[in-house]
């Protein structure tokens, strides 16, 4: 068993990332650096993170949804989570934050409901033995509305 994780406590407008399979990383750090926005890389592995002042890397032990946990424990209203895990948003829109997918879509408390039953529906389907088709491949334009959506949503918690 891994020691409790600590990391830096980060009070303000920031961002926090589930970072194991987020393609966008290099984005958010281009708007937080743009912006003076810090940003928390929380993951169960150990990777790369730009050594940079507003760059800060915690690394979860392996247990189920500890990066989930360790990310909806620390969201609040001055939080922007990124996150394409369906039940982590829900949680951190519960305590608040403002969150978004790495395509650019905004989860709302008016839009989170109909993502969980999608992912209920397809998760029986696939329990069932139905082949079904993922998500759609990451594109160009997922990346440009990701880039946009973060800063609009940073700039709008800076100005609050």
């Amino acid at each position: 068993m891994s020691p409790p994780v600590t990391g830096p406590v980060i009070a303000g407008v920031r961002i926090l990332v589930d970072a194991d399979a987020c393609p966008v990383k290099d984005e958010i750090y281009k708007v937080a650096w743009r912006l003076d926005v810090p940003v928390v890389i929380v993951a169960n592995n150990h990777f790369r993170v730009p050594i940079h002042p507003l760059v800060s890397r915690i690394v979860v032990d392996d247990g189920f949804d500890a990066a989930d946990d360790w990310i909806a424990e620390r969201a609040d209203a001055q939080a922007v989570v990124i996150t394409a895990d369906i039940l982590l948003a829900e949680r951190a829109l519960k305590a608040g934050a403002t969150v978004l997918a790495p395509t650019g879509k905004p989860f709302t408390p008016a839009s989170i409901g109909g993502a969980i039953a999608t992912r209920a529906i397809m998760a029986d389907l696939r329990a069932g033995g139905d082949v079904i088709g993922g998500p759609a491949p990451f594109q160009k334009t997922d990346r440009s509305r990701f880039l946009s959506a973060l800063d609009a949503a940073l700039v709008r918690l800076k100005r609050a």
